[in-house]
């Protein structure tokens, strides 16, 4: 659920609910009730969120369980790697 997603990227981020509050411009208690599943963002909220954590809205409302690893900065044989490190894991899940 979404309160669990957002509890798990916020402790992932090594942010208490205070931090994660203030960096969105919100209160703690609302970041409180996303968590505990008692109330959800608004649109506007959900993509301000999506944002910061680098990941989409559809992963937020666990329609895409794609991970994302944000690039930017690394050159194109940085990236290469990467993607190599990912297959390798995946084929060895395979097996």
């Amino acid at each position: 659920m979404f309160g669990e997603i957002m509890h798990n990227l916020r402790k992932s981020y090594g942010l208490s609910q205070v931090e994660l509050a203030r960096n969105l411009g919100v209160t703690k208690q609302a970041v409180s009730n996303w968590e505990n599943n008692n109330i959800l963002p608004s649109i506007d909220m959900l993509v301000r969120i999506a944002r910061y954590f680098s990941v989409s809205c559809d992963f937020l409302l666990e329609m895409d369980q794609r991970y994302f690893i944000d690039a930017s900065g690394l050159s194109l044989e940085e990236v290469s790697h990467i993607q190599q490190l990912v297959n390798d894991i995946h084929r060895a899940k395979l097996r």
